[in-house]
């Protein structure tokens, strides 16, 4: 594999991490899915995932 394909696979799931923080699965859990599977299919965990309860909580 290129090298420059797997920074660019890496980068994306630390992003998508970053985004996915206060959610459900949290930041090691959206960037392990995106690692693992795809980043596509992390954006998409990412997208239907609702928010986690800390910040429910922390919103009302």
């Amino acid at each position: 594999m290129n090298l420059t394909l797997i920074l660019l696979i890496f980068l994306c799931s630390l992003v998508i991490g970053f985004f996915g923080r206060k959610k459900k699965l949290g930041f090691w859990g959206f960037f392990f899915a995106s690692l693992m599977l795809t980043p596509v299919f992390g954006l998409l965990l990412l997208v239907i995932a609702g928010p986690g309860a800390a910040y429910e909580a922390q919103r009302r």
